[in-house]
């Protein structure tokens, strides 16, 4: 499921200079790459083949040779590119087919990051919650929200905290059998990190939904989602990291009800049903 040219990306920030170089030139000539023997990407790349054997390790491979199947197997997938930020000459037109277009991409992202293994780890907690804190803060805090009006339709007990004082006062509550998610586009806030950990010291499980690679929160959490860390055309805003991880939400959302199906479908109906009246007007 993983597209290893999009982990390569993902992880370019992290890699030591001699790693920064190979995923560079894998990065701009993938097509080249799964032609050439490790001895001609080791001249390309003006570095050695253990450094090549290294690099494959680093980014979670055994070898040279399942890197050029996973590069293949990225080409085949790939999608055309999209063309760069919004600027001054685009029309109203141009700026709506950019923004949905860069939403759609953060997604299929996403997508290929995600992990089943580490999402069918999720749901099962989830699923087993007695109670679930989710915390975020700024842009993350209002899908912290969303994931509590999600799983509060299903009647499991669950609250959103951005406040950074409620979210260490409920961690510090928690206990086995309890699930704390932290959300945190970086990986690296502050407060979301404190929190987590505390819920774990208190014996909660602990899941975090962050970008892809390694961080403090990923670190502290039991279980890691990924979302794709490609923020180019909207950093200042989280556009489109919110998007993916309101996906992820989704997906979790959908998961945990259909597994516990025949015990939620009466609060789906009866949730559904006080809401339709809401909208009644006489």
């Amino acid at each position: 499921m993983t597209d290893i040219l999009a982990v390569i990306k993902e992880l370019q920030i992290t890699f030591k200079p001699s790693e920064a170089k190979i995923a560079k030139y894998i990065l701009d000539n993938a097509h080249v790459v799964t032609e050439l023997s490790i001895n001609e990407l080791a001249k390309a790349c003006d570095t050695s083949e253990a450094s090549i054997v290294r690099f494959c390790r680093t980014i979670g491979l055994k070898g040279f040779q399942e890197l050029k199947i996973k590069i293949a197997v990225s080409l085949s997938k790939q999608t055309k590119k999209l063309d760069g930020g919004i600027t001054d000459d685009d029309d109203v037109a141009d700026v709506i087919q950019k923004i949905a277009n860069f939403n759609k991409q953060a997604i299929d992202n996403t997508i290929s990051l995600l992990d089943v293994k580490s999402i069918i780890k999720a749901v099962d907690a989830l699923s087993n919650a007695n109670k679930i804190d989710f915390y975020g803060v700024a842009a993350s805090g209002t899908v912290a929200y969303d994931a509590m009006l999600k799983f509060a339709r299903i009647n499991i007990p669950c609250t959103a905290y951005q406040d950074s004082h409620l979210q260490l006062t409920s961690a510090v509550n928690l206990k086995k059998g309890d699930v704390a998610c932290g959300i945190s586009y970086s990986g690296a806030t502050k407060e979301i990190v404190e929190a987590i950990q505390v819920a774990k010291e208190a014996g909660a499980t602990t899941i975090s939904l962050t970008k892809y690679g390694q961080s403090p929160l990923v670190k502290t959490a039991d279980i890691n989602l990924f979302v794709s860390s490609e923020e180019a055309m909207f950093r200042s805003g989280a556009m489109a990291s919110r998007i993916a991880q309101l996906t992820v939400i989704d997906i979790l959302f959908i998961l945990v009800a259909r597994k516990k199906y025949n015990e939620v479908v009466k609060y789906l109906e009866n949730t559904s049903e006080i809401l339709s009246m809401r909208k009644i007007y006489k």
